[in-house]
């Protein structure tokens, strides 16, 4: 293993490159475990036979290193230019990962994606959803996951969890991450389809059960085939 809307059979063609491998992005908030559910449904999709890309936003990439330690580990950033850094993480990350993989046939897993940028700086920071939401749909042509997995933890779980240690971003308090937290709720019930919400406060193992579930739904179904 490498280290939004109706679903739309279509959608990875968008953009330069038809693409034939197929997309899941586990989002939620800090402290959530989508690292932890990530590597395990990794390991039972390759227990399956699938080849699986792993990656992450910010620094999935070189560049996205760069600029994932101006986000998360550098000086203040206002609201608009933070937008701005992670979409231009994510249109660099669509690029020259996540598009060539799914060009091969992989399955792409990923730990953040664009509703990451709707919910903490669409919400937490209070810019129009729409905006953010439309400058990730421009800098990754268009490209939306097949299946994205909500990991929904309360901000007081997340933030004991995280332990003593935080990001310029979990560092903030409280109510900026139920913000956040109602806007993928509010996401994940505006596309059933196309979203799944689990509870992530309970065991790993179980959460992890929840996932498989339905990507063994969409299995059956050829969207996954």
């Amino acid at each position: 293993m490498t280290h939004p809307h109706e679903p739309d059979p279509d959608r990875h063609a968008a953009g330069p490159g038809a693409a034939t491998g197929h997309f899941i992005a586990l989002e939620g908030g800090d402290g959530a475990g989508k690292s932890t559910q990530a590597a395990l449904l990794g390991d039972w999709l390759e227990s399956l036979g699938r080849t699986v890309l792993l990656t992450h936003e910010p620094g999935g990439t070189p560049v996205g290193q760069a600029i994932r330690q101006v986000l998360l580990h550098g000086e203040h950033v206002t609201p608009r230019a933070e937008a701005l850094l992670f979409a231009a993480d994510r249109g660099h990350h669509v690029e020259t990962v996540i598009r060539p993989a799914l060009a091969r046939g992989v399955v792409v897993v990923t730990d953040r994606y664009m509703d990451s940028s709707i919910a903490y700086q669409g919400a937490g920071r209070d810019l129009a959803a729409e905006d953010v939401e439309h400058l990730s749909r421009w800098a990754t042509q268009e490209l939306l996951p097949d299946l994205t997995v909500v990991l929904d933890v309360s901000p007081d779980v997340g933030r004991a969890r995280r332990g003593q240690v935080h990001d310029r971003l979990e560092s903030e308090p409280d109510d900026f991450h139920a913000a956040v937290r109602r806007r993928f709720l509010d996401l994940a019930a505006r596309e059933p389809a196309r979203y799944l919400a689990v509870d992530a406060g309970r065991p790993a193992d179980d959460i992890q059960l929840d996932i498989r579930r339905r990507v063994t739904a969409l299995l059956d179904q050829g969207a996954l085939s």
